[in-house]
């Protein structure tokens, strides 16, 4: 049986073997993207327009806002909100017209945000970036992709995080700043994805004791060879790395009256079949320790001895670890 003493000693000793850097891969679809462009110059005729209109482009130098529903990351149902911001400079080694020449292709000087929710409304994280939009992807990045962003920080479970951004398509639907937003879904804007390469400061862990992965039965006895887990079983996963608990303010500890679900969407798989997610807290009295109950997949295989045990969470995996299964 594990005790909370143990498993805390082990979350400690986990921190440290976490040596090694994981970079996670996000393809977030956003819907309804409106790039609304600064045409006019007085602002008292901002979102003035219930209708749908047409954006003038300036030849070069103009500003526009970007407005987008963020609908999934890596195909997963969400709920979120896109903004961007532009500033036009059309670089090209070969310039025309009012382009700036400069020794690589671009297109303008891009800030933008992605405040990713469950689909309940829960906030999950905002991501940050900044950089460069048209022209190639950087180095590393899919070469279908297009223009030149790093991450610069983020909040929630993606607080601290670090990597690079890229545009599969686009760009929104092109509309003057004078249209009113509050009427984009109605009217409707463009589809657009992005391909995110996130390095993150939190990444989900099981946590390793002296016997090995910290799993259970109900009973609180551990996985073991003479005790392993069975189809169909529900375990307890004890684990590090899942970011913020519901209405817990940070370094204060998790209570255990109610238990404080984790922000996060968490996936649990066995043998890469996904388990059922009974349920994710933060472990009472701990600061970075949680506790999940899963179901295991009734369709994975017997007679091997080990299954493999993946953790993800708000799409970040750790490093997959064996448990034993009968």
């Amino acid at each position: 049986m594990l005790s909370r003493t143990v498993i805390l000693a082990a979350v400690l000793t986990s921190k440290l073997l976490l040596s090694q850097t994981f970079t996670a891969t996000l393809k977030i679809d956003v819907a309804n993207v409106v790039e609304y462009q600064v045409d006019i110059s007085d602002p008292q005729q901002f979102a003035s327009s219930p209708n749908a209109t047409v954006g003038v482009t300036p030849k070069n130098f103009g500003t526009a806002t970007i407005i987008g529903d963020i609908v999934a990351v890596n195909g997963q149902a969400v709920k979120g909100t896109y903004v961007g911001r532009s500033r036009g400079i059309q670089a090209s080694p070969t310039p025309y017209g009012s382009a700036a020449i400069t020794d690589i292709t671009r297109a303008a000087l891009r800030e933008q945000a992605f405040e990713i929710l469950k689909t309940d409304g829960t906030a999950i994280g905002t991501i940050l970036s900044m950089g460069l939009s048209g022209g190639p992807a950087p180095p590393g990045a899919p070469s279908s992709g297009k223009g030149n962003c790093a991450i610069v920080g983020g909040t929630g479970a993606y607080l601290g995080a670090r990597g690079q951004v890229n545009v599969m398509n686009g760009p929104g639907r092109i509309a003057s700043v004078a249209e009113n937003p509050s009427n984009r879904r109605t009217i409707g804007g463009s589809a657009i994805s992005f391909y995110v390469q996130i390095i993150p400061m939190f990444v989900p862990q099981v946590v390793v004791t002296d016997d090995g992965p910290a799993v259970t039965h109900l009973d609180y006895t551990v996985v073991t060879p003479s005790n392993p887990a069975s189809p169909g079983e529900v375990l307890i996963v004890y684990a590090t790395g899942l970011g913020p608990v519901t209405g817990v303010d940070p370094g204060t500890q998790y209570p255990a009256d109610p238990p404080a679900p984790v922000n996060s969407p968490v996936l649990v798989s066995v043998d890469g079949e996904p388990a059922e997610l009974l349920g994710a807290v933060g472990y009472p009295g701990a600061i970075d320790a949680y506790q999940i109950n899963i179901r295991v997949p009734m369709d994975v295989p017997i007679g091997r001895g080990k299954a493999v045990l993946q953790l993800t969470a708000a799409w970040v995996s750790g490093s997959p670890l064996l448990i034993d299964f009968q």
